[in-house]
Order: C-alpha cells, then sequence, then structure tokens
C-alpha cells in the first residue's frame, strides 16, 4: 500500500509540466502547428495539430525517407561512358545530382585509361534519361541558383562559380577550370566580382557546360580532346559502356549533404530517381509521385501528407503535423542524416511568410521526442524558441 501511494504523486507529476509548456507554447505562437510526440506515440503537445500547413524544405524529410527506402542508403548514381570506332566518346547521364568538379576529376583517370590518349574527334551528351521539358513546380518561378532546372546531366548542381574582375572572368574554385561557356554566361548575368549563377534558363546551354567541363578534366588527367565537337544526341543502339561511374557517395551521404544545405535541385534529382528507379527512364514527376503516394497510402498517410514535388519549393504541398509525425517515426532509424544547423537532429523550412522545423529533440523526461512546428511568419527564431521551452520543460 505504502508503495502505491509514493508512486502515486510521481505519476501526478508530469501533468502540471505538460500542461506549463502547452500554455508557453500558446503563449509564443497561438496560431501556430506544434506537435511534440515521445517514442512510446503519446501526444505531450498538440496546438492545431490537425491543421494542414505548408511544409517548405521540412519536405526533404519526406523526401528522404522515400529515397532511403526505395532506393537504400548504398545507392550510387550512375553515368555511363561510351566510345565509337570513329573515337567519339558518348556520355549518358543518369541524374547524379554530386556530378561535381571533385567528382569528375576522380572519374577522368578512370576514363582516359578506358578510352587511351589517342584524340577524342566529338564528344555528344546524351540527356534522355529526363525528358526536355521537364519542370519542377515553384522552380520556375525562383533564379536562385540551388533552384537549378533538373537534368540527367548537369555538373556542379548545374551552376557556374566564378570570379569577374573588369573585363575577365575566371573561376572562383581551384578544382573547376574555366570555360568558354562559363566566361560568356558569367559576363552576361554574373554579379560583379565573386558569385554562383544558375544554368536553369536553358537545358541546352547546360549541357555545353557540363561538355566543356568534362574536356577540360580529360584533359587534366592526360587525355586529348583539342578540337573535339561537343554535341547533344543518343548513344548509338548495341553500344556497349567502357566505362560506368559510380558516384562515390552513396545515397546516405548525398541526403546528409541534401538535408544540411537544403539545395532544393540536389533533392528533386533524388525525388525524381525515386520514380525512375521503380519505374524506368525516362524520368518523371508523376512517376515519383505516383511511388510517393503508393508509400503514403501503405501507411495511412495519404490524407496527412501531399506532395507536388520533392523539395518544398511548391506552396502546393500540403502536411497535417501527425501525418509528418509519423514520417519522422519511420525515418527514425536514419535519424542522424539530419543535422542542423542549430546542431540539433533537425530540419527548416523557410517560405515567404512561412517558418517551419521539424525533427527530433532530446529532453530529460521523456527522451527523444519527435516535434513538427509551422508558423504562418517571418520570424524565423520563433521557431527555435518554441523548441528551446518544448526542451525545457520536458
Amino acid at each position: 500500500m505504502w508503495s502505491r501511494l509514493l508512486l502515486l504523486p510521481l505519476l501526478l507529476l508530469p501533468a502540471p509540466a505538460l500542461a506549463g509548456v502547452k500554455e508557453n507554447v500558446a503563449a509564443l505562437a497561438p496560431s501556430g502547428v506544434v506537435l511534440v510526440m515521445d517514442s512510446d506515440g503519446k501526444e505531450l503537445v498538440a496546438q492545431n495539430a490537425d491543421e494542414p500547413f505548408v511544409p517548405a524544405s521540412i519536405t526533404k524529410i519526406v523526401t528522404a525517407w522515400l529515397a532511403m527506402e526505395v532506393l537504400g542508403g548504398d545507392y550510387r548514381f550512375q553515368t555511363r561512358f561510351y566510345l565509337d570506332d570513329d573515337r567519339v566518346l558518348y556520355v549518358r547521364g543518369g541524374g547524379d545530382p554530386f556530378l561535381i568538379s571533385e567528382e569528375l576529376a576522380l572519374l577522368a583517370p578512370r576514363l582516359v585509361a578506358a578510352v587511351g590518349k589517342q584524340p577524342l574527334t566529338g564528344i555528344v551528351l546524351d540527356a534522355s534519361y529526363y525528358p526536355a521539358d521537364i519542370r519542377i513546380p515553384g522552380i520556375e518561378d525562383s533564379k536562385e541558383a540551388y533552384d537549378a532546372l533538373s537534368s540527367a546531366l548537369a555538373v556542379n548542381f548545374n551552376t557556374i562559380y566564378a570570379e569577374r574582375r573588369g573585363n575577365s572572368v575566371r573561376s572562383a574554385e581551384q578544382q573547376t577550370p574555366i570555360t568558354p561557356l562559363a566566361i560568356s554566361q558569367f559576363k552576361a548575368r554574373g554579379p560583379k566580382g565573386r558569385g554562383r549563377i544558375s544554368l536553369s534558363q536553358d537545358p541546352a546551354v547546360s549541357l555545353q557546360y557540363a561538355g566543356e567541363l568534362i574536356a577540360a578534366l580529360i584533359e587534366r588527367a592526360g587525355g586529348s580532346v583539342k578540337g573535339s565537337k561537343i554535341s547533344t544526341g543518343s548513344v548509338p543502339k548495341g553500344l556497349e559502356p567502357v566505362y560506368v561511374h559510380r558516384q562515390s557517395r552513396t545515397l546516405s551521404e548525398i541526403l546528409v549533404q541534401l538535408l544540411l544545405a537544403s539545395n532544393n535541385y540536389i533533392a528533386n534529382q533524388v525525388f525524381l530517381e525515386i520514380g525512375g528507379h521503380r519505374h524506368g527512364g525516362p524520368v518523371s514527376l508523376e512517376k515519383s509521385l505516383q511511388v510517393a503516394r503508393e508509400m503514403l497510402a501503405a501507411y495511412d498517410l495519404a490524407e496527412a501528407i501531399h506532395l507536388e514535388e520533392g523539395s518544398g519549393i511548391s506552396r502546393g504541398n500540403r502536411f497535417k503535423a501527425r501525418g509528418l509525425a509519423k514520417v519522422l517515426d519511420l525515418f527514425a532509424p536514419h535519424a542522424d542524416l539530419l543535422r542542423g544547423h542549430d546542431g540539433g537532429k533537425n530540419k527548416t523550412g523557410t517560405l515567404d511568410g512561412v517558418r517551419t522545423l521539424a525533427g527530433y529533440a532530446t529532453t530529460s523526461a521523456h527522451g527523444q521526442v519527435r516535434f513538427v512546428i509551422s508558423l504562418r511568419s517571418n520570424n524565423g527564431a520563433m521557431r527555435f524558441q518554441l523548441l528551446r521551452s518544448i526542451q525545457s520543460a520536458l
């Protein structure tokens, strides 16, 4: 009897604490969506939790979960190289989001070893894995470098990073040779001084840049491409690849960078590969959305998570807090992929009038909890103030 009586106050203690944190949340953001759940699925805080909200970049958590489920953490994007009897090099893109200068520097010596050092007579770029008219809702409204157009074959996130001094343009990074197209594009659209520009305006321009950069790094590796013409086309039927480059980063490593930098271009490339991997090429937004809808429906999330694309740039995306909390539960084995700017396992989302934050937090009384915060506001600090208030009370 005495032991039961002694336990009774301990059981009653959490109620005032929970009441206090709910009052704090209501005082700080009365119209905000806030949901906090413990590892057993108990709702510790639930304010406006049934209200749909625009998720912005916390959409990337759902994309990362889908990618881990469909592709797997060890998945690697591939780029294929072919050589015909006339020594024309064909490059077939596979949508690799991290085909950056450092990656090209890794593949170039291997490619030269495969094709030999005799001069190439041409380079043909095959980007047919992505339709030429592919568009992501919301991207067309942005000129930011991180919103570059999706492509089966793009380098350096489909951007140019350069520096202008007077009438001269040079690369702003040692690992990236400057190319004729980079110079002309930066002179036309780049800022004074150092900056990064997107190549999203014209897919043909971004492909030309990819070809020029690949050629430059082949030369750095001891190959010869002098005088070779860069064009677009399809790999001839029956031609077998002489070299298949597997991205040095696994999908898990790419997702860490995606979630940390919140790059919409990378997110869209990953999201499109979900559909391409499951249904074959060419990729399409509809194929990926079909896979997403099927998986969400399998977990009874069809009504709670509505996607129009995978990066969060579209205001047509709509989430409910309980739905995202369930995704966080499913994604929990991969929680270490989330690395917030505050050091926590969380992801922010930002659009005009939208500030979101979701992820995992450690509390003293309830261990690791899942949380979702959405504010119709431009006050980015408030979401973290709410999170700190919740953590200190729990």
